[in-house]
């Protein structure tokens, strides 16, 4: 009620407006409006008021337009980039060293006997296929191969490839993919590949390679890590290069240093890394001054000759510069420093500053991505490549049933090996070259908002120089074996320098190109400059739209009144009855009133409708009315006879 009432008196207050009509509101408007060109339809002449009312629906419709434009540009959140460039004393960065091979082979060894024998057959096979039979009864572990096997592809008719298994004659293979009896195929006149298949040998695909070395590199990392899947982490440290043995020397600025001034992490593709500078537990050095006196200076071991065979076939250090806390991905972002030379690395600094949203996909944290990062567990801080290596193991997981060696595992999962799951190499093979899984990956992944990003300058020479190299070794075998002899050799010796060039940094940072204030400005100077207005003209033009919403509801309130009349007359098919016959009805149950019939047409009540129920009848006069003269006169008369 008190709403109804509200709106009832916001009605009547609306007389005192412009009036009751959409003619007479119009006028009103074009008569009082700031804006010129409505003025001008009012006060000019039939023509000119033509003219003027086209003029000014002609510039209204460019100002509408042109806001559109503007409007549009600024939700596309574009962004502007700007180059400022610092000068302070800055962090010096981490560094991550890692030897080129996992793992020392004198410690594998017994893990890969299988392996490597089978290795050895294979290459055997590849290279001199007419002396291969002289081995063939020697006793080799097919139970690796037959998950697995290479098998050579005989492309002399393209349209019909023949597909020969390496030792189709020498174990029990399928007779379609034995090689034939007295024909013979080798690496040069076939190619090799590798044959991968699921449920059963049932379903099987190739993945070919244009050299036999790419396919026996590819297979024997593939069966390692299946080995070494199955392995216990704390047991493949044990198995790789420690940080005493890797680092021989380490010097950073005039500070001395040690293997345990170094952060031990362990990686699958290069066993055990070692972080410099990390900051996990400690502060972040500071680089005094720029130049190679105060960098990072190392000479690391690299124990070339316990490398594994078939595993590494790249000799030196892998390295990479990265922010502290972050997780370094050294197979996709390191360089190699090769042995036997100085590798002398300056470096310089730039910082992006993204823009978030709307602007850009970015994440401070990586709280807002939906992927599990499953480089958590390590403490470090997000990055677009901990989402896609988690996001690849997730797919992995969720498609393979087990998780890969190379990325962390998630609790509760396990890794992938040929006992457990025989058809894991046929899935991780169809879902590593999926365009559709990387994209759904990328999709979901999101850069980091803040990021530092190490530009290196790359310089070598060899190292140490003949004429010094006798002493050299002499102190570092000392150092190393306290011993007279040499033990260390050019092969296995890597010298790094690691330094600011300079301290001038460079900060990438993002701005949008179209703020509010420029989409304000250009609105408004586009309404200015074709229609003479200003901000009070808008809100005259919003004032004379609520007065038509207005005069809209009065004239639905009016319509919905006259609609419920109607109603109410059609209820009576008749004339409404008189007022004797009202009271006729109330004194006299028995009543029926007449039925006027004006014309042949008409019909009385129907039977389904009853007559009108009359409501509290009007008083009873009769006692109070005057009767005639003659009918008294006539009553006294007959009381006298």
């Amino acid at each position: 009620m008190h709403m109804k009432k509200y709106l009832l008196k916001c009605l009547h207050r609306l007389q005192k407006g412009p009036g009751y009509t959409y003619k007479e509101l119009l006028v009103w408007y074009c008569d009082n409006t700031n804006t010129h060109g409505p003025k001008r339809i009012i006060c000019e002449g039939p023509k000119k008021k033509a003219m003027w009312f086209v003029i000014t629906l002609l510039f209204a419709a460019i100002v509408c337009w042109q806001w559109g434009v503007f409007i549009r540009t600024y939700l596309s959140w574009e962004v502007s980039v700007s180059l400022s460039i610092g000068f302070k004393t800055m962090d010096f960065p981490a560094v991550t060293i890692c030897n080129a091979s996992p793992f020392q082979y004198s410690k594998v060894k017994h893990l890969l006997k299988d392996l490597d024998e089978l290795m050895e057959a294979v290459l055997e096979r590849i290279l001199a296929p007419e002396l291969s039979h002289i081995n063939a009864t020697r006793a080799l572990n097919f139970t690796i191969w037959n998950h697995t096997p290479l098998v050579f592809i005989d492309e002399q008719n393209p349209h019909q490839p023949v597909v020969l298994d390496l030792f189709g004659d020498n174990h029990n293979g399928s007779a379609s993919s034995s090689l034939a009896p007295g024909r013979s195929c080798s690496a040069h006149g076939c190619k090799v590949a590798m044959r991968l298949c699921s449920r059963g040998g049932t379903v099987c695909t190739f993945r070919n390679f244009s050299s036999a070395t790419q396919a026996v590199t590819e297979w024997y990392t593939l069966q390692a890590t299946n080995i070494f899947s199955q392995v216990p982490r704390q047991e493949l440290v044990t198995m790789g290069y420690s940080g005493e043995q890797l680092i021989l020397a380490c010097l950073f600025g005039a500070e001395p240093c040690s293997y345990r001034n170094f952060t031990p992490i362990f990686h699958p593709d290069y066993g055990n890394c070692y972080i410099f500078n990390w900051g996990m537990t400690e502060k972040a050095l500071l680089s005094s001054n720029p130049g190679a006196e105060f960098g990072l200076k190392l000479i690391l071991d690299m124990g070339q000759e316990d490398y594994v065979p078939f595993l590494t076939s790249t000799a030196g250090a892998r390295l990479m510069l990265h922010e502290q806390r972050s997780y370094p991905f050294i197979k996709d972002e390191g360089i190699y420093a090769m042995s036997g030379t100085e590798t002398s690395i300056g470096v310089m600094v730039d910082r992006l500053q993204r823009k978030g949203e709307p602007y850009s996909q970015c994440t401070v944290n990586g709280s807002d991505v939906p992927i599990r990062n499953l480089y958590s567990h390590y403490n470090t801080t997000y990055s677009i490549q901990a989402c896609i290596r988690s996001c690849f193991q997730d797919h992995m997981i969720t498609n393979c049933s087990c998780g890969h060696y190379l990325y962390p595992l998630p609790r509760g999962e396990k890794y992938c090996s040929n006992m457990e799951f025989p058809d894991w190499a046929y899935c991780y093979s169809a879902l590593r070259t999926s365009l559709a899984q990387r994209e759904s990956c990328i999709d979901v992944c999101k850069e980091s908002c803040n990021d530092t990003q190490y530009k290196m300058t790359v310089s070598m020479a060899d190292w140490p120089s003949e004429a010094s190299e006798d002493w050299i070794f002499h102190v570092l075998s000392q150092e190393r074996d306290q011993s007279t002899n040499i033990t260390l050799s050019r092969k296995g010796i890597v010298k790094l320098n690691i330094y600011f060039q300079e301290f001038n940094y460079r900060i990438i940072e993002e701005s949008a190109a179209n703020n509010i204030v420029w989409l304000l400005s250009n609105l408004g100077g586009q309404f200015g400059f074709w229609m003479g207005g200003s901000v009070l003209c808008l809100i005259e033009f919003g004032e004379i739209i609520i007065d038509f919403v207005w005069i809209t509801i009065i004239k639905l309130v009016a319509l919905a009144k006259s609609l419920r009349q109607r109603r109410t007359q059609a209820r009576y098919a008749g004339p409404p009855p008189t007022v004797a016959e009202l009271v006729e009805a109330h004194t006299n149950f028995s009543f029926q009133p007449d039925v006027v019939t004006p014309g042949p047409s008409a019909e009385p009540y129907p039977d389904e409708q009853l007559p009108p129920i009359p409501g509290t009848p009007p008083p009873n006069y009769d006692s109070l009315r005057l009767q005639p003269l003659d009918v008294i006169e006539s009553d006294t008369e007959g009381d006298a006879v």
